[in-house]
Parts: C-alpha cells; structure tokens; sequence
C-alpha cells in the first residue's frame, strides 16, 4: 500500500497544455475515481502518476519518494486498462503468471500467486482456459488477477468496465468494491460514468479541461457542489436548472424569483439584482395539484421504471425539468401538473458557475393545504 500526491502537475503536448497545474493527495489504503466527461485530461493523468507519459511540469511522490524519473516498470504500481489485452494463445495461468516470471519470481511464488488471485476473483476453475473462450467479465477478472499477482503499491484502473454490458458492469463494480474491502490497497480509477463514480469511491476528483473542479466524498459532491458544472455531471438523472434573478422583496429581504414562476426567499444580506442559475435535484420535487402551485407545466415524457416514475416536464418560460416520484405513478404525457419544491435542499449559483448559497424557505402551500392537495393527487391517480 502506498499514498501518492501529486503537485502542481502539468502536462502539454507541444504548445497546447493539456493538464493545468494538479494538486492532489491520495492517502494509503484510499479508493479515489477521476470522473469527467471525455477529453477531461482523466486518463492523460493517470498514465503519468504510471509513468507512461512524460510529466511536462510538476512533481509525483509515491510515499513521499519523488518517481518522476523512476521508470514505469519500478514504481510498483500496476495497471488494468480498458482493453483486456489479454495473450490469446496463453491459457489464463499463463496470463497470469507471465509477468512474475518475466520479472524473475520463483517458480513457487509464481505458483502461490497466481493460485491467490485466483481464488480472490473466483477464477480457479478458469486457469486451463483461453481468453477466447472467456466471456467478458471473466476476461475482466484475469485482467485484474495479472494486476494482483504483482501486489502493487498503488492500482490504477482505466475505464476497465467501458466494454462490459450493462449488467456486468454493476456485477464488476462489486467485484472491484469487495476486492478493494479484501486488500486493502490503494486504487485509483478512472470512469466517466458518474454512477460508476458514486459506487466505488471513498472520494471522488471531478476533472474538466485538465483541471480539478472539485474533490470530495461521492455524497459531498452530491449534496454541496461547488458549482454548475459539479451540480450538473454528478447525479442521473442531473440536476435541474432554470434561469433566475435575485431581487429585493418586501421587508428587504432577496428573492430568487424567474420566468418559470419560481419565487423562494434567498438568505442574503444584501438584496442585489443578479442573473443566477436555480438548481433543484429531480428526488427533490413532487406532483401537485395545478392549482396554487408555484411552478406548473405540461409532461412530455413520463418514464415508468417500475420502482420510480421520472416525468419530464415543459414549463411555461420553455424550460424542461425532470421530476422523481418513488414507485408508480399514473401520470401521463399531456398531463399538466402542478410542481412544489423542497426549498431547503435547492441551491443557487451565480453568473460565474460558482455556488451562492441554498435557499432558505419558499412560497410553498401550508401543511394543511399540502396534505389537501396530496390526498386530492392521490384520489386522482
């Protein structure tokens, strides 16, 4: 096990900077995902703390060792990539014990080894096999195996779950969680799938255009983003925005107040006038009756998953939002519905991106009223 922390590293391809200036501490024994969308720098990264890319600017410690001039192969770390590659014409104990004996290990430890990581990933009854007649998460779990049987110092994972189907890739998340929980390694890994991201990390970095937009437990980043692109990118589905404006109400309080209808009490010192973003998470909003409702709209697609009900709603001002109602719900597209607004867990960003605050209250029925109109909703359906 080992801790890793980078410092002010950069990386440019000939005059174009790719990586801005990245600060980072890993701790030992830490499960840490790069997210961001395609582009981000994510993988760039990831092959430079490896040592398969040149580090243009910066520093990268292992345990407090500087290695920016260590070779790959002596960093002791190892790396499972998105492709297999696995050796086609070698059985899988032989994929998996190729690299110790390359690196000079004993036929006994080779042999220990590769039976250990085996019986990790649940593999034994595959070692006489070859990788053609694997299936794809099998694949997967001789791919990790050769990364085992190194015991690394650190593993690093890219994208390795991008070619898996939709249901492996929720079985292999598991299987990476425990195998984490078992060895007690640190590991980093590399995903654009947020919900990947959400699953697997103690801490998440979110990465855009080469540079850290925010580092923080999955729930932090979820429940405190620090601003639209963070709010955006974590959650699916992803947070609602409508465009606002920040007034001075009456009794000098500041309202945020926008074309959709929207108008909450904003706990700021100073009412000033302000473009801002609203932004609301779907599981935070609720179907109402029209009438009296703050915010109303017409549904336009109503998903039915069974366990929950997403409607995606057009507003008057022309904005779409997304509603989460638990369970099923006889909604239909064409439906106008009216919208309440969990107020405390809203958030408002100004016109830099940055988070401004959360609202504080909102012009929400009474109780009395919200129960009427939930029992009349209820009837209804």
């Amino acid at each position: 096990m080992a801790s890793l922390e980078l410092r002010n590293v950069v990386k440019r391809f000939g005059a174009v900077e790719i990586i801005h200036g990245v600060d980072l501490t890993i701790e030992d024994g830490e499960f840490v995902v790069f997210v961001g969308p395609s582009g981000c720098g994510k993988s760039t990264l990831l092959r430079m703390i490896a040592g398969l890319e040149g580090i243009s600017a910066g520093e990268v410690y292992i345990d407090g060792e500087l290695v920016n001039d260590v070779a790959a192969a002596k960093r002791g770390l190892a790396m499972v990539f998105q492709s297999y590659a696995l050796y086609p014409h070698m059985t899988v104990r032989k994929n998996l014990s190729f690299g110790l004996e390359t690196m000079g290990a004993s036929r006994e430890e080779t042999k220990q080894r590769v039976a250990q990581a085996a019986e990790i990933l649940q593999i034994d009854a595959l070692l006489d096999r070859r990788p053609g007649q694997l299936s794809g998460g099998q694949r997967q779990r001789v791919a990790i195996g050769r990364a085992i049987v190194r015991e690394p110092r650190i593993f690093l994972f890219d994208e390795p779950l991008s070619n898996l189907d939709a249901e492996l890739r929720v079985q292999m998340r598991v299987e990476i969680n425990k195998l984490h929980r078992r060895l007690g390694t640190t590991m980093i890994f590399v995903t654009h799938d947020q919900v990947e991201a959400m699953t697997l990390a103690d801490r998440i970095v979110v990465l855009r255009a080469g540079v850290i937009e925010q580092v923080g437990t999955p729930l932090d980043l979820y429940n405190h983003p620090a601003n639209l692109f963070v709010a955006g990118f974590i959650g699916s589905p992803r947070m609602n925005f409508l465009a606002a404006e920040m007034v001075a109400g009456e009794g000098g309080e500041t309202r945020i107040r926008g074309k959709s209808g929207l108008d909450l009490v904003f706990p700021a010192v100073d009412p000033r006038q302000e473009k801002v973003t609203f932004g609301v998470r779907p599981e935070h909003l609720g179907i109402v009756d029209p009438a009296g409702a703050m915010l109303t709209g017409e549904v336009q697609i109503a998903e039915h998953l069974g366990g929950e009900t997403f409607l995606y709603v057009a507003l008057p001002s022309g904005e779409t939002i997304v509603v989460e109602i638990k369970g099923q719900a006889a909604v239909q597209s064409g439906e106008r519905v009216g919208i309440e607004v969990d107020a405390a867990a809203c958030h408002v960003f100004g016109g830099d991106g940055l988070l401004i605050g959360r609202v504080a209250g909102s012009e929400l029925p009474s109780s009395a009223a919200r129960i009427e109109q939930a029992s009349a909703q209820a009837a209804r359906l």
